[in-house]
């Protein structure tokens, strides 16, 4: 797929308020839909949500192997802010900017154009399906969570149609597609606690026993329809012993790699906070500040969201080994819980450990483990 065309659009209820984006990807002739993209972010603008929605675009166009891309969207501030006519003033905007400019340098030419409200239909359909979403999941929470402290029986609002409700926690619908999320085994980096990004260290011996042991758990769980894995060698390595193990496929995301460190690559804690100190301060309490030379964590977010997507499409009601790092794997699990940023920081996984998230075909999610090692 050479050539497509991005509409995008995004919305608040409130501006700020419950907000959500929506992006499709064409066909070069306006008809085939390529790829949908939408999601409930939370409080945010209008002009927050509406970059949201362009940068999904981009990023499943890249995912597609598009070269060209026509982006059409509604929004006159992104669009003269894109195409370097306009500046860009506000604080909020600049990371976003940056991260869609990014996405923008890996094609052969994208080009931005406006286009009225009307024309953008299908995004906007999307974005409010995301709001629509955002506020239900809240309702139902907040019944749910009302009932339980009264200590009553919960009732779902009228706003649901309690036939289609689950008699579980969740109220989710359908039979989900559940992700053994692992963690690759040890390498030299992870023994001296330095930053593994990008790098491609090798396991070390005690890294390829971990990966037999976890390979052995898997098998004798069974079940699997498929392994995934990040692309870097000591995810793979994990991939190929757990594929092998289990006779299943092994399929290669580029959304799994884990984070871009950039310059702080090798460097431990305290050599990277030594070497930029105000800057990894800001780092660690806002994820949508990049490393240095690096990439931020609401970027790893866009794309490990894009790869949720496409394996709850891909394999419905399955389940899919998910081998990958500690940034993707926790990203993972907070889209599941429906948490903030905040679990990146404070969640501990161990090398070779296994989570369990489960994402249902009506948007609904849960957690049934997390850094399991009792098999190591």
């Amino acid at each position: 797929m050479t050539e497509v065309i991005v509409e995008a659009d995004g919305g608040s209820r409130g501006n700020p308020g419950p907000a959500g984006y929506g992006a499709v990807v064409f066909a070069a002739d306006h008809v085939r839909v390529l790829a949908e993209r939408k999601e409930f972010i939370g409080v945010a603008t209008n002009n927050v949500a509406e970059y949201r929605g362009l940068i999904a675009g981009l990023a499943a166009s890249a995912e597609l192997g598009a070269r060209v891309v026509t982006v059409r969207m509604d929004s006159k501030l992104v669009v003269e802010q894109m195409s370097g006519r306009w500046k860009i003033k506000h604080a909020s905007m600049i990371p976003l900017a940056e991260q869609a400019r990014a996405l923008v340098a890996g094609f052969d030419r994208v080009s931005f154009t406006w286009i009225p409200r009307a024309e953008n239909s299908h995004a906007d359909r999307l974005a409010n399906e995301a709001m629509d979403d955002g506020e239900l999941t809240g309702t139902v929470r907040a019944a749910v969570a009302a009932g339980h402290a009264a200590g009553d029986e919960v009732s779902v609002p009228k706003a649901v149609d309690a036939n289609k409700v689950s008699p579980g926690w969740t109220g989710a619908l359908g039979k989900p597609t559940r992700l053994l999320l692992l963690r690759h085994g040890q390498t030299a980096l992870s023994v001296e606690r330095r930053y593994s990004g990008r790098g491609n260290p090798p396991l070390t011996d005690l890294g390829r026993e971990q990966v037999e042991r976890a390979a052995k758990m898997l098998a004798a769980k069974g079940d699997i329809a498929a392994v995934v894995s990040s692309p870097l060698q000591r995810a793979r390595s994990t991939a190929e012993a757990a594929a092998s193990a289990l006779d299943v496929p092994l399929r290669i995301l580029d959304g799994l790699t884990e984070t871009d460190f950039g310059d702080w690559e090798g460097l431990t804690f305290a050599e990277a906070a030594q070497r930029d100190p105000q800057l990894h301060r800001d780092w660690l309490g806002d994820p949508s500040i990049p490393a240095p030379g690096g990439e931020s964590f609401d970027q790893v977010r866009e794309r490990v969201e894009g790869v949720r997507r496409d394996l709850v499409a891909l394999y419905p009601g399955q389940n899919v080994v998910v081998v990958s790092h500690v940034t993707p794997i926790k990203t993972l699990l907070q889209l599941a819980l429906g948490v903030g940023p905040s679990l990146l920081y404070r969640l501990h996984l161990d090398l070779a450990s296994l989570c369990v998230a489960e994402f249902y075909p009506d948007g609904g999610a849960s957690v049934r483990l997390v850094n399991d090692t009792s098999y190591l």
